[in-house]
């Protein structure tokens, strides 16, 4: 694309554009970036000039760039939440709380019989779905929802029983 054509495709779209994404995101300042940023990727790329066809892609790079900037602020914000969280439950009751409960936790679980505690831990600790310990022990599927039933009806008394 010619210095010429650059500079006619920037002055007729790029208020048009940045009203598109300030529409998407409704931020004017983020907007100018992510239309001034589609801009750069044509000029570097060095697309010829093709009016509509053009025009179709700077909207196109505009709307993927939009997208990428959402799904980063988005991941952001989730991690900024982790973070909130954990820092509002480190106090030293909660701590004591947790320590309680799994100390009542590895009590009850000690107390299952073996094939119970078998069954529930290649559940939860290896994530195996039931077909797959079954396979595994060599028992049917019912047989091991059975062991799981029971061992979670366990470890639940167990653990009240223990308040």
């Amino acid at each position: 694309m010619t210095r010429e054509a650059f500079k006619k495709c920037f002055d007729l779209w790029f208020d048009e554009l940045r009203s598109y994404i300030t529409y998407r995101c409704y931020d004017p300042e983020l907007a100018t970036d992510i239309v001034q940023e589609a801009f750069v990727k044509v000029w570097e790329k060095k697309i010829a000039y093709q009016k509509e066809q053009t025009k179709g892609l700077l909207y196109k790079i505009a709307n993927e760039l939009w997208i990428s900037q959402y799904r980063k602020k988005q991941s952001e914000n989730k991690y900024k939440s982790t973070l909130i969280f954990k820092k509002e439950h480190n106090d030293t009751e909660e701590q004591l709380y947790y320590q309680e409960l799994k100390t009542k936790y590895d009590e009850a679980l000690k107390k299952l019989p073996d094939k119970r505690r078998t069954v529930f831990l290649m559940s939860r600790m290896d994530n195996l779905t039931y077909q797959e310990i079954a396979e595994r022990l060599d028992i049917s599927v019912k047989a091991v929802e059975k062991r799981m039933t029971l061992a979670l009806q366990e470890l639940r008394k167990g653990v009240k029983n223990e308040r």
